[in-house]
């Protein structure tokens, strides 16, 4: 069922979605040659406690997943494109990072991802990250009252295939509010005008993942977690918590 928030839910919301800015904005930060991707799960660790957030995403086990998450991040590297456990890697120059993070504050949400390049980048990951960022940009923009769901997938859907990249919809975007996971589903590529209207008061989680080999195919770890592209291409990911209002899309995890 989909449920419209009110604007004082938002607001509310808004506070979860600053905690997860903050984790972003630190871990983004820190992540240099050598450092392990563990040590960037205990920052993320104290900045939603500096918040007084909890994560939505420790201890989180849905249906596909064998175990509970066990990190507060999902840090993902090169051809991980998707829910990566952030262990004793130690971070490389050239390496493609993506961060994913989720805060619970007085019983609301938010959930946001970023994808950056550890030292000198390759002009093909530069690339792929800045092409998914406008994909995010493009489906936010499209986010509007009046408009459908399947104009937001079509948006982002477009700037991947146009890109030349591989988009798979088995994960994408969703909505969010008391849960991290809520109705609808979002995915990353559609027709325009399908699908439900966008209502003011409807938080969404957008997040465009794409695949820069081209091909739509992943593999899933041994961990049971961690999600690979099939031909061991790089992978970018990029989200943000966005609340639609009279006024347009209002974006929540920003500092």
């Amino acid at each position: 069922m989909v449920e419209l928030k009110s604007a004082a839910e938002i607001a509310a919301m808004r506070e979860a979605g600053r905690a997860v800015a903050a984790v972003l904005t630190a871990t983004a930060a820190h992540a240099a040659t050598g450092v392990t991707l563990r040590s960037l799960d205990a920052l993320a660790r104290s900045v939603l406690a500096e918040h007084g957030a909890t994560s939505t995403f420790l201890g989180y086990q849905p249906g596909f997943a064998r175990t509970a998450f066990p990190a507060v991040i999902c840090a993902s590297v090169n051809d991980a494109a998707l829910h990566g456990i952030p262990g004793d890697y130690r971070l490389a120059d050239g390496d493609l990072v993506s961060i994913d993070c989720g805060a619970e504050i007085d019983g609301w949400t938010g959930d946001a991802a970023v994808t950056f390049i550890v030292g000198a980048p390759r002009p093909a990951d530069a690339r792929l990250a800045e092409t998914t960022r406008r994909a995010l940009q493009a489906g936010i923009g499209a986010a509007v009252p009046g408009a459908r769901l399947g104009d937001i997938s079509a948006a982002i859907g477009q700037v991947g295939r146009a890109g030349g990249y591989g988009i798979n919809t088995d994960f994408g975007g969703h909505g969010i509010g008391r849960h991290m996971h809520e109705d609808p589903s979002v995915p990353n590529e559609g027709r325009p005008r399908r699908g439900i209207t966008l209502r003011p008061g409807l938080a969404l989680a957008i997040e465009p993942w794409f695949m820069a080999g081209g091909r739509d195919g992943y593999r899933i770890d041994d961990d049971g977690w961690t999600l690979r592209t099939a031909d061991g291409s790089r992978a970018a990911h990029f989200e943000h918590t966005v609340a639609i209002t009279a006024d347009g899309p209002q974006v929540m995890t920003l500092p």
